[in-house]
């Protein structure tokens, strides 16, 4: 099946709309460009909606939140869910802000998004009122299986698919619960990786919208950043990064891909 996703985007070359922050904005662009879908980086409230109603998929993120990025996300999901767009939106700095989860919180609900996405903090923060950490990054305390807990209960609320992306990715849509295994600390060295994982899920959600699109995102930035891995600095190993996503073939997805289905009643 993943293969079979990457192969339909590429045939088809999907516009993919991503309101994301100036931090990672030429990451993401990238990330979308090298795996065969065309980016749109627009923002300004006032051409959002019109924007969005062309394109086969939304991303919309809120790391380095500002006023307007929230007016022009909230306009971008309206009309992804009036015209029948999927869209993920991630749900950056939750856990230690306040005003992001009860922002993030209203939008869920208001305009429930295809995938949920957020590390493992961000998804606990959404489910638990009480729980806050410091920082973007996620708690390394929490486990595996507390966490996978809170994204069921999520999925099934919400009737979307949720990831909860750390060492090991977490992926559910409420039904079936899949662990992704890929990856390497040395995505955590440079910034944005995070949210070139919710511009993966995005590209993927124009050729598939279930929970193959998740699995397929996490699983295709994992390999990549595996076989990226360098001892000579972060700077080497992005380049290698962008280098690896534009080339990956089937055949590496095939040889290196580790993934578990998870039974949901034994949590």
């Amino acid at each position: 099946m993943i293969n079979k996703i990457r192969a339909l985007v590429k045939d088809n070359n999907p516009l993919i709309h991503c309101i994301t922050n100036p931090i990672s904005i030429n990451q993401c662009a990238n990330t979308v460009l090298s795996v065969g879908a065309r980016p749109i980086m627009a923002e300004h409230p006032k051409e959002v909606s019109e924007i969005t109603k062309t394109t086969d998929a939304l991303m919309l993120n809120i790391g380095n939140i500002t006023d307007v990025r929230m007016e022009s996300i909230t306009i971008s999901a309206k009309t992804a869910v009036e015209n029948n767009i999927p869209f993920v939106f991630d749900v950056v700095g939750v856990a230690c802000s306040e005003m992001r989860r009860k922002f993030a919180t209203d939008l869920i609900e208001k305009y429930p998004p295809s995938i949920v996405k957020g590390n493992y903090s961000e998804i606990k923060a959404l489910c638990s009122y009480d729980y806050k950490s410091a920082g973007v990054d996620s708690d390394g305390e929490l486990n595996i299986e507390s966490i996978s807990k809170e994204a069921l209960n999520l999925a099934q609320k919400y009737n979307c698919i949720v990831l909860a992306s750390g060492k090991t990715d977490i992926v559910t849509d409420g039904q079936r619960l899949v662990y992704v295994k890929n990856g390497t600390s040395q995505l955590a060295r440079i910034t944005g990786t995070g949210c070139m994982l919710g511009a993966l899920c995005a590209v993927y959600l124009s050729a598939n919208k279930d929970i193959h699109s998740a699995i397929t995102a996490c699983v295709v930035l994992g390999i990549c950043g595996e076989l990226s891995r360098t001892e000579k600095g972060n700077g080497t190993f992005m380049v290698n990064l962008m280098d690896i996503l534009s080339t990956l073939t089937d055949n590496d997805i095939n040889k290196y891909i580790k993934t578990e289905d998870v039974k949901i009643e034994e949590l």
